[in-house]
């Protein structure tokens, strides 16, 4: 197939940039807070950890959702982004019975339009939190 528009966009003038903030927590494994690619910021699965002593943030659902949000929001920062600049973002729970909870903090974060989304219940998350997610912004 021949692509007609007229302008094509080529990958090999793009550079992969690595994020990385001390105000959102170190990663627990082989991964990166964020990578940048071009005008996209894809952000890995950030949990309830304070990015400070390292360790988990207990609580209800709703402190660890909060928690999770201002580490994406960290993450965003150090990239020059907003909330604004979220175009689709991930959700994982372990009990969709905390959805409306968690939906209530993460709504509370998006000022204008919200970005794309699904939502899943899963078997298990990292350090057993209950809630985690993943964004993709752009510029």
């Amino acid at each position: 197939m021949v692509c007609k528009c007229k302008k094509q966009i080529t990958f090999a003038t793009m550079e992969k940039k690595i994020i990385r903030t001390e105000h959102a927590p170190a990663p627990i494994g082989p991964y990166n807070q964020a990578v940048q690619f071009g005008n996209l910021l894809f952000i890995s699965g950030q949990i309830a950890l304070d990015p400070h002593s390292g360790n988990l943030v207990h609580g209800d659902i709703k402190t660890e959702a909060t928690q999770v949000m201002k580490n994406l929001e960290a993450i965003l920062t150090e990239a020059g982004m907003t909330f604004a600049n979220v175009l689709k973002t991930s959700i994982f729970l372990m009990d969709m019975g905390q959805f409306a909870n968690v939906n209530e903090v993460y709504g509370s974060y998006f000022k204008e339009s919200a970005p794309a989304r699904e939502t899943v219940q899963v078997s298990g998350l990292p350090k057993g939190v209950n809630v985690e997610i993943s964004m993709i912004a752009g510029m």
